[in-house]
């Protein structure tokens, strides 16, 4: 963000203070015709700097920090105390909040935590539900056990690498432990029998890179949480008593209590965050303990040891167990509490489950480093029954999800809802295909990395080899997806080809009437074809929910192959197809190879593409749309998720609106493009209905209803979106056809006046011309307020709030 200099605003959050020349509105609620008016101005992805949104080098901060600010120019600084200096004209300020998602590279490492994020969207993915609330529920919770389970995953992972592959395996072996001098120490063969050469101490000192790694994830779901969660929305007083309940008088308030981002709790997930943390926390630690105590238990019964340690295994495998489904429960107990502002804090479930966790990671830790001088480490470790068992769990969850989705989307149904309502079980398969991608591809590079040597190492688990395997064939279904999409590009250029030519009037009914050569002078054939590729290629935003569906579904079916096919033979693929014939083996041999291959490789450009994305403005406008979408939402599934950037800006949004209608007795029209039109919109459903009733709303580029409509439709499906159009003064949205992201609301006259206007000129001319010279570019999702019909619609917007009086509406 561009610093600007800081202005003290003149009134604070819980202050009224009413400017000279300002009239306070009547009691009915309607501003009175006097009070100033207000352009509130939201930027989108990837952000701006305010001078270039206020189009004046000399900007002011009038209200904000350095992450997200309220600007101003020096001439508007103070418009509330000097309303008759303006002309009657509206006051422009810009809302600035690209910090909120940016910043240095390292927020790349964000990237790692992916699988969480995505599984938290499968939450806000639910069709519409109607009164269904105990399904409702349940697809909640099935969504958070989701998640509990991808974090048994990665520090599972952890594990695998650390435990089994580095101190049991490698060091375990003469020859990887000196080719690894660094390993020498643990190693019984190289340092003569040391005291950390015991196959119980070198589990003890490998479990400090798994506990490190959810002490870091602590930390960071932390710190977040206390920067993001901690940012208290306006009250208007509490709405429902605590058994949360939605007011059932029939009055408006129930309309409004209906559309779920207008509760008063809904950007505020403090406590439900808090809850997870100590449950996710104490997964991470108790299976670390799982992977360090329960080998030595196993020792212990099977070789006949004394019969202190075998009864000291067995209490700890029953603490493990009793810890494990308190954290289950704790999980399953409570979900996200909206229709109140939840203040409360479970402090104590907070504080001790997360340090009984970690007690008894120490526990198992001292037991595992006793003396056992018949031990010797032999194999792998179980791991293969860890992987297996999160796997089918995570697979049986997401076809419950799937049928609880489909039970949703019955009772309401939606033409436009992506995946007829199963967009929330396909993103849930996804993450955890992420997930095990990304366990599996680790573990494969670590093995072969460490594995270089005359000692053949048995390996990761045969699982995750299964599942590297699977990559190659995954891609053959992704490029045959992208041959499709290429073929339907070019089907509907050709389309809009004729398209183009019929609106920029290149066509002529009775070709008899051309004059020789005007044909030629008239249409540019390269031109025409570049805007009916630009349309094109903007179309198939709408194919996106297809190609998650087929995607999700191939994944199922090759993750459970992968899982049949490693309990079944209890090999790697490519020794399971010795003996059969050559193609067969040579396939599975390739597949083996070229998986571990590609998932080493698409890690590092993810996370270098990721660097890049934070660093460099045009890579982050690239992908900023499916990152900003994804940390839009609050964390309800996962506390590990990149934190959500709306319970900041939504709150700043309601308190300026808020404050300023309230202070001045004005109107305000607040304009949003692309992701900053999801912003203004949440923000006006938390206003009260008599602050909303003096506020327009003008949209551009916006993804309301082409991306959020259709993919969280519980939210902002067609009936809450037309419960915002009866609320607000006015609504207007503007799109192009050559915008991949923006496009119309839909919202059909019955919902009230028109939203939609007609779809922009873009280019604004096709060659050049008196008012054109020079070639009109093809704009797409960018520079709307360049074009005429936004200057026309802004003008009828702020006309509209000049009068003071709200405009006739349609019952």
């Amino acid at each position: 963000m561009d610093r600007a200099r800081e202005h003290t605003a003149h009134t604070g959050p819980g202050e009224h203070r009413e400017p000279a020349g300002a009239r306070r509105p009547p009691e009915s609620g309607l501003p009175g015709p006097e009070g100033p008016a207000l352009e509130l101005l939201v930027h989108g992805v990837g952000g701006t700097s305010p001078d270039r949104m206020l189009d004046d080098p000399r900007t002011v901060r009038i209200t904000g920090d350095d992450t997200a600010a309220v600007f101003r120019r020096v001439d508007d600084a103070e418009a509330e105390s000097e309303p008759d200096a303006h002309g009657g004209r509206p006051v422009p300020e810009a809302y600035v909040w690209c910090n909120l998602t940016s910043g240095n590279g390292s927020r790349a490492l964000w990237l790692l935590l992916l699988p969480f994020m995505v599984v938290n969207l499968a939450h806000w993915m639910r069709p519409g539900a109607g009164d269904r609330r105990r399904t409702v529920r349940l697809y909640g919770l099935l969504v958070r056990l989701t998640g509990l389970t991808l974090t048994v995953l990665l520090v599972a992972a952890a594990c695998e690498v650390a435990l089994d592959l580095t101190a049991w395996q490698c060091a375990g072996a003469r020859d990887c432990a000196r080719a690894h001098t660094w390993l020498g120490f643990l190693s019984p063969a190289v340092s003569d029998d040391g005291w950390w050469s015991l196959p119980g101490r070198r589990l003890a000192l490998a479990a400090l890179v798994p506990s490190a790694l959810t002490g870091l994830l602590w930390y960071l779901s932390h710190r977040t949480w206390s920067e993001y969660e901690s940012q208290r929305p306006m009250e208007h007083g509490d709405t429902s008593s605590e058994d949360e309940k939605a007011p059932r008088d029939g009055s408006e308030a129930e309309d409004t209590a209906r559309v779920a981002l207008g509760r008063p709790g809904f950007w505020y997930g403090r406590r439900l965050v808090a809850r997870m943390r100590a449950a996710h926390v104490a997964a991470g630690f108790l299976t670390v303990a799982a992977a360090v105590g329960t080998s030595a238990a196993r020792h212990d019964r099977g070789a006949g040891g004394p019969a202190v340690l075998e009864l000291l295994g067995r209490l700890l495998e029953t603490a493990l167990v009793v810890l494990a489904v308190v954290v289950v429960w704790v999980v399953c107990r409570r979900g996200r509490s909206e229709w109140r502002l939840d203040k409360h804090l479970d402090a104590h479930l907070v504080r001790r489950l997360p340090g009984c966790s970690i007690a008894v990671l120490l526990l198992a830790a001292l037991y595992a480093g006793w003396s056992r001088p018949g031990w010797r480490s032999a194999g792998r470790l179980p791991g293969d029954v860890t992987f297996g068992g999160i796997t089918l769990v995570q697979g049986v969850l997401v076809l419950a999800l799937g049928v609880v989705a489909h039970v949703l989307y019955r009772s309401r149904p939606d033409s436009r809802t992506a995946l007829y309502g199963l967009a929330g079980p396909a993103v849930a398969m996804l993450a955890c295909a992420l997930g095990g991608v990304m366990s599996a591809g680790v573990a494969q590079r670590v093995a072969d990395w460490l594995g270089g040597t005359d000692d053949a190492l048995p390996g990761p688990p045969v699982l995750l080899t299964w599942q590297a395997s699977v990559i190659p064939p995954l891609l053959l279904v992704v490029l045959g997806l992208l041959g499709w999409l290429a073929r339907r590009t070019l089907v509907l250029r050709r389309e809009e080809t004729a398209a183009v030519e019929r609106e920029y009037g290149l066509t002529r009914e009775r070709p008899h009437e051309e004059r020789p050569g005007e044909e030629h002078e008239s249409r540019d054939a390269g031109r025409t074809r570049r805007i009916a590729r630009t349309r094109a290629m903007a179309a198939l935003t709408d194919r996106a929910p297809r190609l998650v569906g087929v995607i999700s579904t191939v994944t199922l079916l090759l993750g459970a192959a992968a899982l049949t096919g490693a309990l079944a033979t209890r090999e790697t693929p490519a020794r399971a197809a010795l003996g059969s014939p050559a193609f067969v083996a040579g396939a599975a041999e390739a597949a083996q190879a070229l998986g571990s291959w590609l998932i080493g490789v698409g890690f590092l450009l993810f996370v270098t593409w990721g660097r890049r994305a934070y660093k460099d403005a045009s890579a982050r406008r690239t992908i900023g749309i499916l990152w900003d979408v994804g940390t839009f939402w609050p964390r309800a599934a996962h506390p590990f998720a990149p934190p959500c950037y709306a319970e900041r800006a939504v709150p700043d949004l309601t308190w300026r609106m808020a404050t300023w209608t309230r202070a001045t007795g004005g109107r305000l029209v607040i304009s949003g493009h692309s992701q900053g039109s999801v912003l203004a919109a949440a923000a006006a459903w938390q206003l009260t209905p008599s602050d909303r009733e003096r506020v327009a709303l003008l949209t551009y580029g916006s993804p309301l209803e082409r991306l959020y409509g259709r993919w969280f439709p519980a939210h902002f499906g067609p009936e809450p979106l037309a419960s915002l159009h009866r609320e607000i003064d006015c609504w207007r949205n503007l799109y192009r056809r050559t915008d991949p992201i923006g496009g119309p609301i839909r919202l059909t006259s019955r919902h009230g006046p028109q939203v939609d206007a007609e779809p922009c000129t873009d280019p604004l001319a096709y060659g050049r011309t008196a008012a054109h010279p020079l070639p009109a570019p093809i704009l797409g999702h960018s520079d709307y307020q360049a074009d005429p019909a936004f200057v026309e619609e802004r003008r009828q917007l702020l006309d509209r709030l000049d009068t003071g009086l709200p405009g006739p509406r349609t019952p």
